[in-house]
């Protein structure tokens, strides 16, 4: 779907930081098939340093899945890392449904959003 284009990616992850989320996340250019975008928003977990990304689950779709790949090494934390990892992670969920939100809103599904309004997407 065209909605997925960097241009709005970046906007709704723009969107996302003024609710005062400190999360470090780039949009990533993929193209799927006919050269559109399909979505891929990385994520830089501090506390993890992990590669993580969250994308729709399948091309098209609305509902948004996060990816943790694998470490290389144990990851050992104290109380206080495990919390900032823990606060880094409701940050990550938080986005996903940010996302999930955001691209229910821009194809319509949203049973909350007026018919036919998108200019607030």
């Amino acid at each position: 779907m065209p909605f997925r284009s960097k241009q709005t990616l970046d906007a709704w992850i723009e969107e996302f930081h003024r609710f005062g989320y400190s999360l470090a996340v780039k949009v990533i250019p993929q193209d799927g098939s006919l050269g559109r975008d399909t979505g891929l928003v990385a994520i830089t977990m501090m506390n993890a340093q992990t590669v993580t990304y969250i994308e729709p689950d399948v091309p098209g779709g609305n509902k948004w899945r996060i990816t943790f790949e694998p470490r290389e090494s144990e990851l050992l934390l104290d109380a206080g890392g495990a919390l900032r990892l823990s606060t880094e992670l409701a940050m990550v969920s938080a986005l996903c449904t940010f996302l999930e939100t955001k691209s229910n809103a821009f194809a319509g599904d949203d049973p909350a959003a007026p018919p036919g309004d998108l200019a607030t997407v």
